[in-house]
């Protein structure tokens, strides 16, 4: 009896070979195959854990991060658009600088405004989205991924080279607004223990789509301007193994974009003019050495450069600022199984950053940071516990003017699961992080409203959940579920505040958060030839301004966070055409503290269909997709006075070899 993995399915396999009693022949009996779905990683996991592979992106007919991300329940997406717009993310509304992103395990920062524009990250050559909230159980990880409320990792594709020494894939994206977006993805084995892979793409778009929206009493039927995009992007990949124990990963990426900015929509001033540049260029590595099954190093380093130009043609006058950071990152992280189902790592951090920009008041700041984690795990049959606790260390000094002072601190966090009852696949699972970010360079100096003397903004997060997957339930082939409950408190949150004669950074915000989330996952093959996938998530979060009393925001809920939200995605697979349905749906949102009918935005839901099929003839691949995205057409806001786009489509036409 040998047993095997493949695609996620445990496969037994059986043969009796023994002699007949009775004749003293030996029969041949036929191999009999046991398939037992293994459970996902998601419903094992002590915090709240979403994942989503390659396979799920192509089903849900998804084209970029920010749509795959709209999937993830407790997650807010902040779309500025367009297909130039900028998208960030917030979990449990805490906030974008709250929310780490981890490209191929080696962390995406932004000093300046602590903000990650997920857009400048392509999913053709991504294998796996995760999202993790709270603690996480992987404790071997760089301390800067303990130091986040929450964190998206995005890992891209590894090459395969079982059967042929390169692979080709190459895609093709065209559609409404002057859409035009080709890459190519091609993967080269050099020896038995090093390949290549070479990732490059180039996205333009006009943007200009039409829109009708009231603004204040007043209806605006109108096109966008000043939305085109021309970006460039490019990937090298370097993989190799000295010895069966040690691997190196080398990566050298560049973006490049320059892109209109078109601002809110204005019923008397519909002029635009503002134009934003960005250059990106980033080279990182990542070493591993299993010196045994008991005891594993790895350290990586990271070196980023991030420039960027805003030009705007005002009547007031032209205005031309210029922005450079730069980044030096190096981390290693040791960890040891210590045996009776305990583990330990010890991960330590350091980075520097520096901002030079062309404005007036520059102060020209650089920062230190040391971060120090230690994370403990305990994982014997139906129990598992994670702890870890985290160092912080910041220094910075400025040119011009008074730095913030030093800042230390101590972040503990745990969590558990449990499954109680045997074979049934139910686990309870529950969690506590204490976190906090630091203010960015613009919230500490950007010009007059900066403020050197703030304070981090911390974050105490609890969660308690259930989790349950089941195989073969009737018509069902697999169903999963899982409900989180949670409680978020938000101290020392970081507003611009009015004062006398200008705005200026403050801590003077609380807010308390409490909420739930619901996902669903269910599969089922009616026939051989006809399968059903349905997806759903549902989350409720009540996020409200507790600071003051007597305020007139006291218990409002804060700028941009639906109470209710959510999305779904149903699929139908057959040999001859996929069809995929998706939808996406929030409630109510405010854009000022005040909860008044003059800042409300109107609930939105987003509607989308989306055909494909594969073509396969010996080892080439041809897969076509049409989308039809918006059916309802409906010029809906995520971000006030910015429209999104009504109906529009786009075919997409994938080659692999």
């Amino acid at each position: 009896m040998c047993l095997c993995m493949f695609a996620g399915v445990d496969i037994i396999y059986a043969q009796h070979a023994e002699s007949d009693s009775i004749t003293g022949k030996v029969h041949q009996i036929p191999d009999v195959t046991v398939s037992v779905r293994k459970t996902p990683q998601a419903v094992k996991a002590t915090s709240p854990l979403q994942v989503m592979g390659k396979m799920e992106m192509e089903r849900l007919g998804v084209h970029e991060v920010a749509d795959a991300v709209r999937h993830f329940s407790g997650v807010t997406v902040k779309d500025y658009g367009g297909i130039g717009g900028l998208k960030t993310i917030s979990v449990r509304s805490l906030g974008t600088q709250h929310t780490g992103v981890i490209y191929d395990g080696v962390a995406v920062s932004d000093c300046q405004s602590g903000q990650v524009d997920i857009s400048r990250f392509s999913l053709d050559n991504v294998s796996q989205l995760t999202m993790t909230i709270g603690q996480s159980d992987d404790i071997y990880q760089t301390a800067r991924a303990f130091a986040s409320a929450g964190v998206l990792t995005i890992q891209t594709s590894r090459p395969d080279f079982q059967e042929t020494s390169y692979h080709v894939n190459a895609n093709l994206k065209a559609g409404s607004f002057g859409l035009v977006n080709p890459s190519v993805l091609y993967n080269q084995k050099v020896t038995d223990n090093t390949s290549l892979s070479f990732y490059g793409d180039f996205l333009r778009a006009d943007g200009n789509y039409p829109f009708k929206m009231w603004n204040g009493n007043a209806l605006i039927d109108s096109k966008r301007n000043n939305s085109d995009i021309r970006t460039y992007r490019a990937e090298a990949t370097l993989y190799t193994s000295f010895t069966s124990t040690q691997d190196l990963q080398v990566k050298a990426y560049l973006f490049d974009s320059e892109r209109g900015l078109p601002g809110g929509v204005i019923y008397d001033n519909p002029y635009a003019a503002e134009r934003l540049f960005d250059k990106n260029y980033f080279g990182q590595f990542r070493y591993e050495n299993r010196f045994s099954d008991r005891l594993k190093l790895q350290a990586l380093g990271k070196f980023n450069y991030s420039w960027n130009r805003d030009y705007n043609d005002e009547a007031s006058g032209i205005t031309d600022d210029r922005y450079r950071q730069t980044e030096t990152y190096l981390s290693a992280t040791l960890w040891g199984d210590l045996g009776k189902g305990f583990s330990l790592s010890l991960a330590q951090d350091f980075a520097y950053n520096y901002l030079h920009t062309t404005l007036d008041q520059c102060q020209f700041p650089q920062r230190y940071t040391l971060l120090t984690a230690l994370g403990a795990q305990y994982q014997r049959n139906s129990f598992t516990a994670t702890a870890s606790l985290l160092n912080t260390y910041i220094t910075e000094d400025v040119r011009i003017g008074t730095a913030a002072a030093d800042r230390k601190r101590l972040s503990p966090a745990f969590s558990v699961s449990w499954k109680p009852f045997g074979e049934i696949g139910l686990r309870f699972r529950a969690s506590y992080k204490d976190i906090f970010r630091t203010p960015t360079f613009n919230d500490l100096y950007y010009l007059v409203i900066g403020n050197s003397s703030l304070r981090p903004e911390t974050t105490k997060q609890g969660n308690l959940g259930v989790t349950w997957s089941g195989s073969k339930l009737g018509f069902l082939d697999f169903l999963s579920l899982s409900a989180d409950t949670y409680y978020n408190k938000v101290k020392d949150k970081i507003v611009a505040v009015p004062t006398m004669f200008v705005w200026k950074m403050m801590n003077v915000g609380k807010v308390k958060t409490i909420g739930v989330d619901v996902n669903l996952s269910a599969e089922s093959r009616v026939t051989d030839w006809l399968k059903f996938y349905l997806t759903t998530n549902y989350s409720f979060m009540q996020a409200e301004d507790v600071t003051d009393p007597d305020s007139k925001t006291w218990r409002n809920q804060i700028v941009y966070t639906p109470r209710h939200s959510g999305g779904g995605n149903f699929t139908i697979e057959t040999p001859w055409v996929n069809l995929s349905y998706n939808l996406t749906y929030a409630s109510e949102r405010y854009t000022l503290a005040q909860n008044l009918p003059d800042y409300r935005i109107k609930p939105y839901s987003d509607h989308g269909i989306s055909l494909s099929r594969k073509f396969s003839w010996k080892r080439h691949q041809l897969r076509v997709q049409l989308d039809a995205l918006n059916l309802s057409g409906k010029n809906y806001e995520v971000i006030r006075f910015y429209p999104m786009p009504g109906r529009n489509y786009k075919l997409s036409i994938n080659y692999y070899l």
